[in-house]
């Protein structure tokens, strides 16, 4: 059905169309990046629409002084927000709904470095042997083992390992799409992944999943195949929510300094690879680095069975 021109000069009305539009498509992820960003934006009109054509320089200028003075977001934030908005600004352009004005080039959009996230792989052997010196909740217990499998399988995203399949698992590896670049990886099945995966059969045997975190609440019926998108996009982002609160009072009960989080599991891979002299090169490839180009052509000589023996090593150190 054809969008009213008028109302599609909207800004608020054009995100949520750009929002159907990627939750039809079944990109749950970005679609919640949008929806995040146009809430916010609309916090700082206080609900008050805007035209595309009158979003200038001062506008946005004004917005990103408003995420960091009133809604107090670090940096990385703001960049985030505000990058959002100006893919949707450019694709309101490309459809002649708004003329190029450049708004965003006085602003902020870049990735600032974080401080270091990694903790040292006595801590992660620690977390691996909590049972026998901590009283953990069952929540705790899964938040634990689903940071220790995010380290196991080389520091892998929460989105990736709650979406896990068991016909990802074939011959030995486990073959996985990276949401975040599209690149395939494939992984040597260890041991210590298999531990955990037959901890929780019970809970998993009549899921599709790898792993618990999205079992349960999806309707059977195939004529119902976007409720079923959406019911995976509740329960991954419900998921996201638990791993995160439990993380972080699992990380304050043994006395971490610092949040734990699965970013935390993937910096520790990285450093304890690093720390047991694997390569630069093997350790990029290992974590699905493909942004770079030069590091694209660099890596495509290191074998796979390299990157496996690399993550072994790692593994046995714990």
């Amino acid at each position: 059905m054809a969008r009213n021109k008028k109302t599609s000069e909207s800004l608020f009305v054009y995100m949520s169309h750009l929002i159907s539009l990627l939750m039809k498509n079944g990109q749950h992820r970005t679609m919640q990046h949008y929806k995040a960003t146009l809430g916010s934006f609309r916090r700082f009109r206080a609900g008050k629409d805007i035209v595309l054509k009158d979003i200038d320089t001062e506008e946005i200028q004004s917005y990103e002084a408003y995420l960091r003075n009133v809604a107090k977001v670090c940096s990385n934030t703001s960049s985030f927000y505000l990058r959002i908005l100006r893919a949707t600004y450019n694709k309101a352009v490309e459809k002649g709904l708004a003329a190029q004005q450049r708004p965003f080039r006085n602003v902020y959009t870049g990735i600032a470095k974080t401080r270091k996230r990694a903790v040292p792989t006595e801590v992660i052997s620690q977390l691996r042997h909590l049972e026998s010196t901590v009283r953990l909740t069952p929540r705790q217990e899964m938040a634990r083992d689903a940071f220790l499998m995010s380290f196991y399988l080389r520091g892998m995203s929460f989105i990736d390992l709650a979406h896990l399949r068991k016909s990802d698992l074939r011959n030995g590896y486990l073959h996985y799409v990276r949401s975040k670049t599209g690149q395939r990886l494939s992984i040597r099945w260890e041991r210590q992944m298999q531990e955990i995966v037959d901890k929780y059969r019970s809970q998993t045997q009549s899921s599709p999943y790898l792993l618990p975190f999205l079992t349960g609440g999806r309707c059977e019926d195939r004529n119902k195949a976007m409720d079923n998108e959406q019911e995976d996009s509740r329960l991954y982002h419900n998921a996201e929510a638990r791993m995160a609160y439990h993380l972080k009072r699992l990380g304050a009960k043994i006395g971490i300094n610092g949040k734990l989080t699965l970013y935390v599991a993937r910096h520790s891979w990285a450093t304890a690879a690093r720390d047991h002299h694997v390569s630069l090169s093997v350790i990029s490839e290992a974590l699905g680095h493909n942004s770079e180009t030069t590091t694209q052509i660099y890596l495509r000589s290191i074998q796979t069975s390299e990157i496996d023996d690399a993550n072994a090593k790692v593994l046995a150190a714990i």
